[in-house]
C-alpha cells in the first residue's frame, strides 16, 4: 500500500523520495516517478512530511530509531503512521517522535490494494485537529475520505473494528459460496443478485466473492500470511479490554487452515478453498505449486 500512495502522490504533483529495504519496492518507486533513497534518515532529511506503511511493530521501531539519527528538524515534521499495528506500539512510538520534533498522526487506511485508491480508500485521521487538516490535504491525492475520527489512537481502534468485520465477511462469503455449490446452484448467480443489494451487498462481498468463484487468488489483495498479523492484532486487543468475540474465534481457525494449504500468498477469499476442502470438492493447486504456463497461457493472461 506504501507503493500505491508513493505512486498517487507523484500523479497529483508532489515530489515524493522514499525508502524500503526491499530493492523490487525501491524499483516500483523509480518507476512510479518518486526518487529511491538509501535509507530512512535521508527521506526524514529530504522531506517535509512523513508517511509510514509498515508490516509490524518491529519495522515502526526501527523505522523510529532511524529517524532519531536524522537529528531534530528545524521545524515539526509530521508523521502519517499508516499501519495497523498493536494500539500500544503506536502510541510508544507517538511520544518517541514527539521528543525528536516529530508530530504523529494514527492513520491507519481501510481498503485493500488498488490501483485506483483515491476510489474506495478511506483514512481514520486520529490526533490533534490541526494536524489532522494537514494530513487530509495531502490525503486527497489517495483517498476517497480521510476524517477525523478522534485522538490520537482512535484511528486504530476504529480499523481494528473494521477489520474485525472485514475477517467475519471473508468466512461468511465463503461459506455462502460453498453452500451454492453443493446446492447446485452457480455462485456467480447469487452474486449477481446479492452483490448490490441495499439489505445484505456490501463492497467485501463484490470485492472477495469473485475470487471464490473463480477459484483463483493471486494476485492477492491482502495476502492470508499478512493477515494473520492484523487477526493477532485485534484478538489481543479484544482480550485487553474483556471482550469477548466468539464470530472472530471461529474466523480464524479457517485462515490458519488456509496457511496450512500453503495459500499464505493468497488472497483471504482463499478461506473458501478450506471449505470446499471440507466438503469434497477438489482441491485448487497455490500458484507457486502450478506447472509454468505455456507461451498460448501467457498471452491471454496478460
Amino acid at each position: 500500500m506504501g507503493g500505491i500512495i508513493a505512486r498517487a502522490l507523484v500523479e497529483a504533483g508532489h515530489e515524493v523520495v522514499g525508502h524500503d529495504p526491499a530493492a523490487a519496492a525501491r524499483a516500483r518507486l523509480r518507476r512510479s516517478g518518486g526518487r529511491a533513497l538509501a535509507s530512512n534518515t535521508d527521506v526524514a532529511q529530504a522531506a517535509d512530511v512523513l508517511l509510514c506503511s509498515l508490516p509490524s511493530s518491529a519495522a515502526l521501531q526501527a523505522v523510529v530509531a532511524d529517524l532519531q539519527r536524522a537529528g531534530k528538524p528545524s521545524s515539526p515534521q509530521l508523521v502519517i503512521e499508516t499501519s495497523t499495528l498493536p494500539l500500544a506500539d503506536k502510541l510508544a512510538a507517538a511520544k518517541a517522535l514527539r521528543k525528536q520534533g516529530r508530530p504523529m498522526l494514527d492513520a491507519p487506511i481501510s481498503g485493500t490494494a488498488t490501483p485506483m485508491p483515491q476510489q474506495v480508500w478511506v483514512m481514520y485521521l486520529s490526533g490533534s485537529p490541526a494536524a489532522c487538516r494537514e494530513a487530509a490535504a495531502l490525503a486527497r491525492a489517495f483517498t476517497l475520505q480521510a476524517p477525523r475520527v478522534g485522538p490520537l489512537g482512535a484511528g486504530t481502534k476504529l480499523k481494528l473494528a473494521a477489520n474485525h468485520l472485514v475477517a467475519i465477511y471473508n468466512v461468511a462469503y465463503a461459506e455462502m459460496v460453498t453452500l451454492c455449490r453443493r446446492m447446485g446452484l452457480d455462485p456467480a448467480v447469487a452474486l449477481q443478485h446479492m452483490g448490490h443489494s441495499p439489505y445484505i451487498g456490501t463492497g467485501a462481498m463484490r470485492l472477495r466473492v469473485p475470487f471464490m468463484i473463480a477459484r483463483q487468488y493471486e494476485p492477492a489483495t491482502m495476502k492470508i500470511a499478512l493477515w494473520q498479523k492484523d487477526m493477532q492484532v485485534i484478538g489481543d486487543m479484544a482480550r485487553s479490554v474483556h471482550c469477548p468475540t466468539p464470530l472472530l474465534d471461529t474466523c480464524s481457525s479457517l485462515y490458519t487452515a488456509a496457511m496450512a494449504l500453503g495459500l499464505g500468498e493468497a488472497d483471504t477469499a482463499a478461506t473458501a478453498e478450506v471449505l470446499a476442502a471440507m466438503v469434497g470438492i477438489a482441491a485448487v493447486k497455490p500458484a507457486a505449486a502450478r506447472p509454468a504456463a505455456g507461451p498460448r497461457q501467457r498471452r491471454s493472461a496478460q
